[in-house]
């Protein structure tokens, strides 16, 4: 192997082993204050959860430590309101099942009914004080005023409502300080969406209120509801839809992140991997304000990290009457429940200008219409591997074909070799005439990978996010396809890799299979071994169903490959070559030009020797190297 290959094996090794550094690290954010700390009593980064405490109870114990606390505390014109029983309405529809406190008027528990956590429990994405919708304002005392201290009156006296089908149940919360003045909270909720309706309603609040105007706010985001909180906090973000485009923090840093956009607002949301919540003002696109959202990372147990997101949005207040209504979605990022608010940017489908249309518009239905057919997520996504497979023929076609006349001409080129053993300038012309008299393009098998790289780069931003894997099992030891499938726990940490995943290593030994068949070169053997294990390392903490994907593909590639090399009707000969039309590549014509410049030039493409030094018994003489000149 030569010093230019030997150096491109190196800078590979390198940029792999960067990556699987850097994708394994965690970033070690500020720790958890006390305050935080008993938020996150319960994480689902440890194998055995400890078994939370019932909603009811939580809020019942945090409402007497609140009163406790802030029983001394002056609220201004509010502090009547200060004070109070706090009493707990549960609302149970055909999805989820919501806890409705009177304390805050606000949501203080949410689950939903047809989805689990990793380990099985109840997916509960609001629980205690993690995320909550409440507004802040400054009262004329120039006290910042939260709502979630606050006690409403509530129009409704039963603690349980079942709704079905279309039935709506509306809930009126109401601060009624005399004067025709008031707070007033209307809930709407409906029997089979996960959707409820706010409005908001400030009357003949001026004299109370600056007219700067209130905030409404989403707090904390949303609980994490995989096992590996990492990889949860990869896809968790807080965002907003704005002047007809999207607003995005990540909070993947050990800095609090802020954003304060200002323009026409669709919508606010925060989400993690698979769930989202969403603030849609309404009526759609007549709200201008501005928004505020603050993104913060912090340590988890097992070395995880969870991101805690506040969105907000400053609504003006004017006149006397004030009545802001809002569209609040709280539930699974499913596609047909997201286009039907609005709020597909919310699934991350990869680079919106060319990776995020393919994803959305093609892969995307096609998987979902295979299901629909099989019934089986992993038997779904062989199919439409064989279908990709198919669909990328004319280009794959071309790859194959250019590495078998590669193969045929490693003989020649071996000769080459031979005659010039010392002299790698007159190789490579040598090599070039080669490959114009056969018409050769050498980066012919390469430029039909390149254009497959969107089309494989949509397909595993579609699998890593669509819920429809969540929790799928398949065959055998792969019970859940958004998760890496598990084999062998390795003794140690290496390079990140904790665990190798059973997919991964058959997808490992297929690329082997493809890479002895097609590389053919002597020079790149090390590619053979190399590429594979690289490549099953960074595949073992991807979802099992991505890999299933990548090894089918394959084993589909090998089977080509085969069938051209043994069964092909015509299979091609030196001859064959010669008599086909020559057409000169761009690569080509670029490095002819190149090579006829140096020449002209008195010079020669690097090598060991040059042809202008010659010994006096014939033999080339060893260049020396020149001198630098001062300046």
């Amino acid at each position: 192997m030569d010093k230019r290959s030997i150096l491109g094996f190196a800078l590979i090794m390198v940029v792999v082993t960067i990556w699987l550094i850097f994708s394994s690290v965690n970033q070690q954010p500020p720790p958890l204050k006390d305050s935080e700390k008993s938020k996150e009593s319960t994480t689902f980064t440890q194998k055995e959860a400890e078994e939370p405490k019932s909603v009811d109870t939580v809020i019942q114990e945090s409402s007497l430590v609140s009163d406790s606390l802030r029983g001394k505390e002056q609220f201004g014109v509010f502090e009547p309101f200060s004070k109070g029983n706090n009493e707990l309405i549960t609302i149970e529809n055909d999805l989820v099942k919501v806890v409705f406190s009177k304390k805050g008027a606000t949501i203080k528990g949410l689950t939903l009914k047809n989805y689990k956590t990793w380990d099985g429990k109840p997916s509960q994405l609001i629980w205690n004080r993690g995320g909550e919708l409440y507004m802040t304002f400054l009262s004329k005392e120039n006290k910042k005023i939260d709502t979630r201290d606050l006690f409403f009156t509530l129009n409704n006296t039963s603690g349980y409502y079942r709704l079905h089908g279309e039935q709506i149940l509306t809930l009126t919360a109401r601060i009624d300080m005399g004067r025709d003045t008031s707070i007033v909270k209307k809930f709407r909720f409906y029997g089979n969406k996960y959707q409820f309706d706010v409005d908001v309603s400030l009357n003949n609040m001026d004299w109370i209120i600056p007219n700067r105007g209130f905030n409404f706010v989403w707090s904390d985001g949303l609980r994490y509801q995989e096992k590996n909180s990492v990889d949860e906090s990869g896809e968790a973000l807080a965002m907003a839809s704005i002047n007809d485009g999207i607003e995005e923090i990540d909070a993947s840093g050990a800095e609090p992140v802020i954003s304060s956009p200002h323009g026409n607002v669709d919508y606010v949301a925060v989400k993690t991997k698979y769930f989202g919540a969403a603030i849609i003002p309404y009526p759609e696109s007549t709200f201008e304000g501005t928004v505020d959202m603050v993104g913060t990372m912090y340590n988890a147990k097992n070395s995880g990290t969870v991101e805690k997101y506040n969105v907000s949005l400053r609504i003006p207040y004017k006149e006397p009457q004030k009545t802001q209504s809002f569209r609040i979605y709280i539930g699974p990022l499913e596609y047909d429940r997201l286009n039907e608010y609005g709020l597909l940017e919310m699934m991350n489908f990869g680079w919106r200008f060319l990776v995020r249309p393919i994803g959305q518009y093609f892969m995307l239905p096609i998987f979902r219409f295979i299901y629909g057919i099989v019934g089986n997520f992993g038997i779904a996504l062989i199919l439409f591997s064989l279908l990709m497979k198919i669909l990328l023929h004319p280009l794959s076609i071309q790859q194959l074909r250019s590495a078998s006349k590669m193969k045929l001409l490693q003989p020649e080129m071996q000769k080459i070799r031979e005659k010039y053993p010392d002299d790698n300038s007159a190789q490579q012309k040598e090599t070039m005439k080669m490959y114009s008299e056969y018409g050769i393009n050498p980066m012919g098998g390469c430029l039909p990978l390149l254009l497959q790289m969107p089309v494989l780069y949509a397909l595993w931003a579609v699998l890593r996010v669509a819920i429809e894997l969540r929790q799928a099992p398949f065959l055998f030891w792969i019970n859940d396809l958004s998760l890496p499938d598990t084999v062998y726990t390795l003794p140690f940490v290496f390079l990140g890799i904790k665990h190798l995943s059973g997919l991964a290593l058959a997808m490992g030994v297929t690329m082997f299979i493809q890479q002895k068949m097609t590389v053919t070169d002597p020079k790149q053997k090390a590619l053979v071994y190399m590429m594979p294990i690289m490549f099953t390392l960074m595949f073992s903490n991807f979802p099992s169903g991505l890999n299933l994907y990548y090894f089918m593909f394959n084993l589909f590639s090998i089977a080509q490959q085969v069938y051209i090399n043994k069964y092909s009707r015509k299979r091609l000969t030196l001859a064959d070559l010669r008599k086909m039309p020559k057409k000169e590549g761009w690569l080509q014509k670029k490095m002819r030009e190149a090579q006829d410049i140096a020449e002209s030039r008195g010079k020669s493409l690097p090598s060991k020797y040059t042809d202008s030094q010659q010994r006096k018994d014939g033999k080339p003489q060893q260049q020396k190297p020149q001198k630098k000149r001062k300046k």
